[in-house]
């Protein structure tokens, strides 16, 4: 499987944190950019969050804003996103005020919240999923 090019494209740069590299565009494709350029076990993180919140969220809208991938519903905005740092995976909850159970980590924007997902995180996908669902009720972040 997968598609073979006489050149192959030039693989995206890992900037600080070995976060890729991903110019600015809508939809699955830049997303699926940045997920297959996640460095190690993170790109196994991003495509666990990118299935949960499709099966989750089957009418999710995708981007990629500076350099991250971003979630979102039509006229809804957007509710998450994700960033690649060293030694973990930053989920950004852009509603994360409003979930509960509330996310761990605070932030210094009022609505936000993150979670962090190291390499030997255990990771609860129901409660992923259902702040995923909840995310995607509520309303996003327009700014993006």
């Amino acid at each position: 499987m997968g598609h073979m090019a006489d050149n192959p494209p030039e693989e995206p740069r890992l900037l600080s944190g070995g976060n890729p590299q991903i110019p600015k565009g809508d939809g699955d494709e830049p997303v699926q950019s940045y997920i297959e350029a996640m460095p190690g076990w993170k790109r196994g993180v991003g495509r666990r969050l990118d299935e949960l919140i499709v099966r989750t969220v089957p009418d999710v809208r995708k981007a990629v804003r500076w350099n991250s991938p971003f979630y979102g519903i039509d006229g809804n905005g957007w509710f998450l996103s994700y960033h690649c740092f060293t030694r973990y995976v930053k989920v950004t909850w852009l509603n994360g005020s409003s979930l509960e159970p509330l996310p761990a980590g605070k932030s210094k924007h009022e609505h936000v919240r993150y979670l962090d997902i190291h390499e030997d995180s255990e990771v609860d996908e129901d409660l992923l999923a259902s702040w995923i669902r909840q995310a995607a009720d509520l309303p996003g972040d327009d700014l993006f």
